[in-house]
């Protein structure tokens, strides 16, 4: 059986840090990952990732979706990799010496995305921007994924062969996965094996409304299709009782 609880992640879309932190209050520690999108991550920066990161057990997935030259995504990514770190001390007769440095609290972000429109050069310099400065702060490096066809885009006659191009290339410059829909995992997967990561957005509960939402899918048809992680925004944000929303994703399995 095909178990939904350690691959949901809550899409935190938002315009305030309130309204974020209510609905991690309201859905924590049933669901410990959530989205942080341009939205909200444009209206409170990091304060809305040290928000989720207080919460024990919860993390982070940045999707920024960085497309720009590649030294300036490669300064991104490195940020990111270090965001909402904390410094910890040794408690000695000279505390504030480099010396006495004891390690760094692990960063709240697990995951964040780049473009890979980009290129092959500034996808490169994405994956060893998360690399050099997760060992320059000893950390564990958060996983970068690459974006490669909306989900909002209607599915056309050569969409699977670009999405399938486009994974090909994240796994070839050093990416951990990409985001597709749900209609590509599954080829995704039989082409870049069973460790590349795939995150699937899109996702709706049947019966429920498609919103802008052109490839989309069930919970169920997502894990079944090899997906790592599924991403659910309004059908959580937009229920009169979210955690229920939550538990109803969560009671969807399929056999293997």
């Amino acid at each position: 059986m095909h178990n939904i609880s350690d691959k949901l992640i809550v899409a935190l879309d938002v315009n305030t840090l309130k309204e974020a932190e209510d609905i991690v209050k309201k859905l924590y520690p049933v669901v410990k990952l959530f989205k942080i999108g341009s939205q909200l991550f444009t209206a409170c920066g990091l304060e809305a990732v040290k928000m989720v990161g207080k919460k024990e057990g919860a993390k982070v997935f940045l999707d920024l979706k960085f497309y720009d030259i590649p030294q300036t995504v490669f300064s991104a990514v490195s940020s990111g990799t270090g965001a909402a770190c904390e410094v910890v001390f040794v408690s000695t007769t000279s505390p504030n010496t480099e010396e006495n440095i004891k390690g760094v609290i692990q960063s709240p972000v697990f995951m964040m995305t780049v473009h890979t429109s980009g290129g092959r050069e500034m996808l490169e310099k994405a994956a060893e921007g998360a690399r050099i400065r997760a060992k320059e702060l000893k950390i564990d490096k958060p996983l970068i994924i690459g974006v490669t066809v909306l989900t909002s885009e209607p599915a056309k006659e050569q969409t699977l062969e670009n999405v399938l191009d486009k994974a090909k290339l994240a796994q070839q410059t050093g990416l951990d996965g990409v985001v597709c829909s749900v209609h590509e995992a599954a080829a995704v997967r039989k082409a870049c094996g069973k460790d590349f990561i795939i995150v699937t957005p899109g996702i709706r509960l049947k019966g429920a409304e498609n919103n802008d939402q052109k490839r989309m899918a069930t919970p169920q048809e997502a894990i079944k299709a090899g997906a790592n992680y599924i991403v659910v925004g309004r059908p959580i944000l937009q229920a009169q009782d979210p955690l229920k929303a939550v538990q109803e994703i969560l009671q969807e399995k399929s056999g293997d």
